[in-house]
């Protein structure tokens, strides 16, 4: 590994992790966290990108901003708010993607800001079936505990083919949003008395991290920073009465 690869400014990238972490585990508890939109990727860093990592990046944000907007599709068609709550943290993962990408000089895709519309067209197919799944609350919230598994495995996937360190700290942290998640929707499903089947992962890493506990932040426990939610690119879920 090239040893430029390792010069990060630790500190400025920190602060970007904790903020969208933190808001995954927000989104966990059921309340909005903190937005780190505000913060720039300012890292003493000149790494160059390898093609794999490129091609990291744009299909990451592309698929967190699937999962965004399958969240705010169903928030709108079951007025569940964990949907309402974790679509906010995929924006939040959406905007640290983002940043790398801008640092890169890199173009992201122009349908950011469009809900349900992609330039990767497997993605595209992917949306369009996942919407057609849900049928009701159950099947819906099952849809989220998939698209979360899946990114799961594809992080672990994209994490053996990069080697740049401030990629690999945002996706290990993306990844640990997505536990959340995929804890928060099984919890939502339990409360239902429905027992969860693994869709994706293998039984014993799926009951490995619904047993697990909840990330605070990267770095250690955090407690939830309560409070209101600035919102950067993308649409906004109108404010929701059940959970």
């Amino acid at each position: 590994m090239n040893i430029r690869k390792k010069l990060v400014g630790i500190g400025v990238l920190l602060l970007v992790l904790l903020g969208f972490v933190v808001g995954s585990v927000a989104a966990y508890r059921g309340e909005p966290g903190p937005y780190p939109g505000a913060l720039q990727l300012n890292l003493t860093y000149t790494g160059e990108l390898s093609e794999e990592e490129k091609e990291a990046l744009l299909y990451m944000i592309e698929e967190e901003k699937l999962a965004r907007d399958v969240y705010l599709t169903l928030y709108e068609k079951c007025n569940l708010t964990v949907f309402e709550m974790i679509a906010q943290s995929e924006q939040r993962h959406m905007d640290a993607v983002l940043m790398l990408i801008e640092k890169y000089n890199l173009t992201a895709p122009l349908t950011l800001d469009e809900v349900g519309v992609f330039e990767n067209q497997e993605l595209q197919e992917l949306y369009n079936k996942l919407i057609g799944m849900t049928t009701d609350k159950v099947e819906a919230l099952k849809v989220g505990a998939l698209i979360e598994e899946t990114d799961i495995q594809d992080l672990e996937g994209w994490l053996t083919k990069v080697d740049n360190q401030d990629i690999i700290q945002v996706f290990g942290n993306l990844m640990k949003g997505s536990e959340n998640h995929l804890r928060a929707f099984v919890r939502n499903l339990e409360v239902r008395r429905v027992s969860y089947e693994p869709q994706v992962l293998s039984e014993d890493q799926v009951n490995e991290i619904l047993s697990s506990q909840w990330h605070g932040h990267a770095y250690g426990h955090c407690e939830m920073c309560k409070g209101g939610m600035k919102r950067g690119r993308g649409p906004k879920a109108a404010p929701s009465t059940d959970y």
